[in-house]
């Protein structure tokens, strides 16, 4: 699993900056919004069989909208897939794991 602190900032790729704002109306300000906000759970994704590896994060916005990001590392930096409001399970998992 990745280490947050390890890394240096965001790399975007215009289509998925895009897709995600056209698919799920989350902004690229609340995807790494994310990653600042306490508390945060993050977990590999073991789920999608790909050629670079993949994680994701739970966590929150500053205006407390409860996302899901999917995200790789490339050159040190976090590049975003996709960006999503969390799932009833995924936000039952969120309260339950968040003090």
């Amino acid at each position: 699993m990745v280490e947050l602190d390890d890394l240096d900032g965001f790399e975007w790729d215009d289509s998925n900056r895009d897709k995600n704002w056209i698919a799920h109306h989350v902004s690229v300000g609340e995807c790494e919004e994310v990653f600042f906000n306490l508390p945060i759970l993050l977990q590999s994704d073991l789920a999608h069989p790909q050629v670079e590896a993949r994680d994701y994060v739970l966590g929150q916005t500053n205006a407390g909208r409860r996302l899901f990001i999917a995200f790789t590392v490339r050159t040190n930096k976090i590049r975003v897939i996709s960006g999503r409001e969390m799932s009833k399970k995924e936000r039952a998992f969120y309260a339950k794991a968040s003090p």
